[in-house]
C-alpha cells in the first residue's frame, strides 16, 4: 500500500483581509495568497465580482474551518449605478439590453429607498452563482439561455444615497448575506423608469473584519523582492489575523492546557465557575489565547463540533 502524499506547503492557519483590486477575480487573487505564503489550504468568504474592489477575507490552513461563520456575516458595500442603461449582467460588462432617456430626480431615488429596507425579495442577476437544475446560472447565460431564477427573501439593515449626479448616483448599503447589490441597481432602474447598471462596486466590511484591516495585494506581492525565503514568509505571515477572531460574535470559554488535549481527542468537558454558561448552542473554546474548538454547551459540559490543531 502506497503512503498518503504528503500535503504541499505550509501548515499555517490565519485569516488575510485582502483589499482585492479591480479586474482580479476572487479564485485567482486565492490561488495568489495562496502561492505567496505557500499555504497547504485556502478560501475565501464571499466572491467579488472580478469588476468589485475591497474586502475579500481569505482562511489559510485551519481558519477554512470558519468561513461558514464569516460568509453568514453582515456586508457593507459601497456602489454607483449609472442610469439610460440596464445591461445583460447589470455592471458595466455586459451589452445593454434596455435604454432611456429619463433620468431620476434625487427626490424620487430617495422615495423610493424605503421600498429596499428591511426584508425584501430578490431575483438574482442572470450572471450569478445560483444553481438552476445543477448549473450555475453564470454558465447558462454565457451560453445563451435565459432561465427563470426564482426570488429569494434578503436582507437590507442600511440603504444610504450618499451623492447624485447626472447620469448616476452613489450609495452605500449594509446587507445580509446573500444580497446581490447588482440586482439593487437593476431592479431601481426599473422602479424609477430609467433603467441602471452597477458602474462602481467596493466592499468595505465583511462581518466581523473592519475596514482598517485590509491589506492591499501590490502589499503582499511587493515581498516577492525579498530573496531569503523565511524572511519573506515571516514578512507576509506579519499580516495573518488569529483564526479566532472570525469567531469573536460568539461566546468564548477559556480552558487549560488538560481540557484543551481533551477537546482535541474529540471528548467533551465540564464547565465550571459560578459565571459558567449553562446552555449555549455554540461557543468557542481558547487555551492561551488560541482557538480549540467550536461546540455546543448543554448540561454544564462543552462539546466540540470542530476542533483545531
Amino acid at each position: 500500500m502506497s503512503k498518503p502524499r504528503k500535503p504541499k506547503g505550509r501548515p499555517i492557519s490565519g485569516w488575510l483581509i485582502l483589499d482585492k483590486p479591480v479586474d482580479f477575480g476572487s479564485t485567482e487573487a486565492v490561488g495568489k495568497i495562496k502561492w505567496l505564503f505557500n499555504a497547504q489550504k485556502a478560501g475565501h468568504a464571499g466572491t467579488l465580482d472580478p469588476l468589485a474592489s475591497g474586502m475579500l477575507p481569505i482562511a489559510l490552513g485551519d481558519a477554512t474551518k470558519t468561513v461558514p461563520y464569516v460568509m453568514d456575516g453582515r456586508k457593507i458595500y459601497e456602489f454607483t449605478v449609472t442610469w439610460g442603461e440596464e445591461r445583460a449582467t447589470d455592471d458595466l460588462e455586459g451589452e445593454a439590453t434596455q435604454t432611456s432617456d429619463k433620468r431620476p430626480t434625487e427626490d424620487e431615488i430617495r422615495a423610493l429607498l424605503p421600498n429596499y429596507t428591511g426584508t425584501i425579495n430578490q431575483i438574482p442577476p442572470q450572471f450569478s452563482a445560483i444553481k438552476i437544475a445543477g448549473e450555475r446560472a453564470y454558465d447558462l447565460a454565457r451560453d445563451g439561455e435565459t432561465v427563470e431564477i426564482p426570488s429569494r427573501e434578503v436582507e437590507v439593515h442600511r440603504l444610504t444615497l450618499l451623492k447624485c449626479e447626472d447620469d448616476k448616483a452613489h450609495f452605500e448599503v449594509e446587507c445580509g448575506k446573500g444580497t446581490y447589490v447588482r440586482s439593487l441597481a437593476r431592479d431601481f432602474g426599473r422602479d424609477l423608469g430609467c433603467y441602471g447598471h452597477i458602474s462602481t462596486l467596493r466592499r468595505s466590511y465583511v462581518a466581523p473584519f473592519a475596514e482598517d484591516m485590509m491589506v492591499p495585494l501590490a502589499e503582499l506581492v511587493a515581498l516577492e523582492s525579498i530573496e531569503d525565503r523565511d524572511e519573506r514568509l515571516a514578512a507576509l505571515d506579519a499580516f495573518l489575523l488569529d483564526t479566532a477572531e472570525a469567531l469573536s460574535s460568539l461566546p468564548q470559554l477559556r480552558i487549560t492546557d488538560d481540557q484543551a488535549h481533551r477537546l482535541r481527542m474529540g471528548n467533551p468537558i465540564i464547565v465550571r465557575g459560578r459565571d459558567a454558561p449553562v446552555a449555549e448552542p455554540e461557543a468557542v473554546a481558547l487555551s492561551g489565547g488560541k482557538l480549540i474548538a467550536i461546540g455546543e454547551i448543554a448540561g454544564g459540559e462543552f462539546h466540540p463540533r470542530r476542533v483545531f490543531t
